[in-house]
């Protein structure tokens, strides 16, 4: 175990097997581990986050994930298509904050044509917002019902607006896992398919994980190594986001991830994903607190404010952060704060320096 220490400690590239065996070490090792090459790709003592909000445009959807408690079948009661009216609501009020983007996803609905998601990312990029949407499930479901494929549907959306990609819908990119928690929602090669795609037309993308719920600590490293694989091809990741599955209100059911867990998979993550420059703690399952301690396991981007969350929100989690409660836990933690936009590059003249 010490060789894989001094190895890891003198940022040598990790092999699946020995990011499998980092899961061993004590918390605080491991932590101080990932702090190490933390600073090592970021030595100036900053923490970057981002003003934005999540718009859920319909939780109409056929995939019927078994973690998810948001979504409603075709024709529930429950179920709806957001009025351009009241997406214009929501895009002022982000604008009146100093949001600069919005993260659009919904869920696989049938009724909706692409020409209605064309007409969607040009309406939000009428606000003058980037718009960070639709994940891979959402553009492989595109790409079957208009039998245009994933490039076609990808250049359509790009041309209307689409500005980057979020890392949704990836679960456990393992096929195993995949079926036993969302068995109609795409591979995980469609996955990273439309992520390679995407990135060969210039779009940047997030990846992430939902972990804790059926699949093993090998599987999560091998989650780990498609990301890393991929990023080696294109470059096309700007950050890694992991966050626990959050049982309430799911068919899945069991037990979420503690804070020790949490905080071993974050550090691991840092650590094997030598590639992707950013990691995002994940406040919306873990809570303040938890996520500020994360800034010591490896993460340097607080996230989103998000103005508006739903998708957490249904299982029952209800951590709310606004701009200011941010900045002041990074602050408190002895970071300087800085805000970003959706493609993480750091706005101007908004940082904001820890006291002392």
């Amino acid at each position: 175990m010490q060789l894989l220490i001094d190895k890891t400690a003198a940022g040598g590239r990790l092999t699946p097997e020995e990011g499998l065996a980092l899961f061993a070490l004590d918390l605080l090792t491991l932590g101080r581990l990932a702090h190490r090459r933390r600073r090592r790709l970021h030595p100036e003592p900053v923490v970057t986050y981002v003003v934005d909000r999540n718009i859920n445009y319909t939780n109409i959807c056929v995939s019927g994930c078994r973690f998810c408690a948001f979504y409603r079948p075709p024709g529930h009661p429950e179920g709806y298509v957001l009025p351009w009216q009241e997406l214009a609501r929501k895009l002022e009020e982000t604008r009146a904050l100093g949001g600069a983007g919005v993260l659009l996803q919904g869920g696989l609905n049938p009724d909706l044509t692409l020409d209605f998601y064309t007409d969607l990312a040009a309406f939000i990029r009428g606000f003058g917002l980037h718009l960070h949407g639709f994940s891979p499930p959402e553009i492989v479901y595109l790409a079957e019902m208009s039998s245009l494929g994933v490039v076609g549907v990808l250049r359509r959306l790009k041309a209307a607006g689409l500005g980057s990609i979020p890392g949704g819908g990836a679960e456990i990119l393992v096929d195993r896992v995949r079926r036993e928690i969302s068995p109609r929602k795409c591979t995980t090669d469609q996955w990273l398919a439309v992520m390679e795609t995407a990135h060969g037309l210039g779009l940047r993308t997030t990846a992430t994980m939902m972990f804790g719920h059926r699949e093993t600590l090998a599987e999560r490293v091998e989650h780990l190594t498609h990301i890393r694989e991929l990023q080696d091809r294109t470059g096309g990741f700007t950050a890694f986001i992991p966050w626990s599955f959050q049982p309430g209100a799911t068919a899945l059911g069991g037990q979420a991830a503690d804070v020790v867990d949490y905080l071993k998979t974050l550090a691991v993550s840092r650590l094997f994903l030598d590639n992707v420059e950013h990691l995002q703690v994940s406040w919306v399952t873990q809570g303040a607190k938890a996520a500020q301690v994360a800034l010591a396991f490896g993460a340097d981007d607080f996230g989103s404010t998000m103005i508006e969350e739903n998708v957490v929100a249904a299982t029952g989690v209800g951590f709310r952060l606004s701009r200011e409660d941010m900045v002041r836990l990074i602050t408190d933690a002895g970071y300087t704060a800085r805000q970003r936009d959706q493609i993480y590059r750091v706005v101007r003249d908004t940082g904001v320096e820890p006291e002392g």
